[in-house]
């Protein structure tokens, strides 16, 4: 089966603190109110014989000694069917605590393809003393790669190069240094979208993950991708909504 074959709508929520909140305070929100209740609702959904979102994870970057970090971390959200962006921001008039600390967010529509699983990996350990979930997983070292276009490009030519000729070498590259998990996600609506694509490479450690840029090479990718906007985030913690 093609990579292409293999894809599944995948929503994201890309957050970031205010300012008069601490990036603690903004995760500990997110995993005691925000979390159950997101949980919740797609308990009722579920019920409701709505499309209720299959897997729930909120992946968080590490803090950084930069003045000003692009993302504090960001949510995703795994669907049957491709959902529509909602128009309005949310948390524009917060409903929790959560919303209270994190500036407006939005909803980023994408095609997501697992090009290297490696879920055996990933072990998610569901609470024994409090509720299963939202619970937490670490032990792996994540690099996200938050990839903005040039202007005027041909999105269907640079999706096609990013997936037949980019995903090949990366996929070599990360074998030889040890990757475990390589996972590429492209803008369903990608004028309307906060970056073209994104993609997230999983490594046993930082070790293995500087031997995988030490093995890359030009490939044609930066014909298509504006390097000075692209933000490369890192992280070692997620938190698991629905697993």
């Amino acid at each position: 089966m093609s990579i292409e074959a293999n894809s599944r709508a995948k929503m994201i929520f890309l957050i970031k603190r205010r300012e008069n909140a601490s990036r603690d305070e903004l995760i500990m929100q997110w995993y005691k109110n925000h979390m159950p209740a997101v949980i919740a609702s797609q308990e009722r959904a579920l019920k409701a014989g709505r499309d209720a979102a299959s897997r729930y994870i909120a992946q968080l970057f590490n803090s950084s000694n930069k003045t000003e970090m692009s993302w504090d971390g960001m949510a995703q959200l795994w669907f049957s069917e491709v959902q529509r962006p909602v128009e309005a921001d949310h948390g524009r008039e917060p409903i929790d605590t959560f919303q209270q600390k994190a500036e407006p967010y939005s909803s980023w529509a994408t095609r997501e393809y697992v090009v290297i699983d490696g879920s055996e990996h990933l072990r998610i350990d569901p609470l024994t003393l409090n509720d299963p979930y939202p619970t937490t997983r670490s032990g792996f070292f994540r690099v996200n790669y938050l990839v903005p276009a040039q202007e005027g490009i041909d999105f269907e030519q640079f999706y096609r190069h990013w997936l037949q000729v980019h995903v090949p070498n990366i996929t070599e590259w990360m074998r030889e240094a040890g990757g475990f998990r390589y996972v590429v996600s492209h803008s369903i609506y990608p004028q309307q979208a906060p970056y073209a694509g994104m993609a997230e490479l999983y490594f046993h450690s930082e070790g293995d993950w500087q031997k995988c840029q030490s093995l890359m090479r030009a490939d044609g990718m930066e014909r298509f991708v504006d390097a000075p906007r692209m933000d490369i985030m890192f992280g070692e913690t997620e938190m698991v909504g629905v697993p």
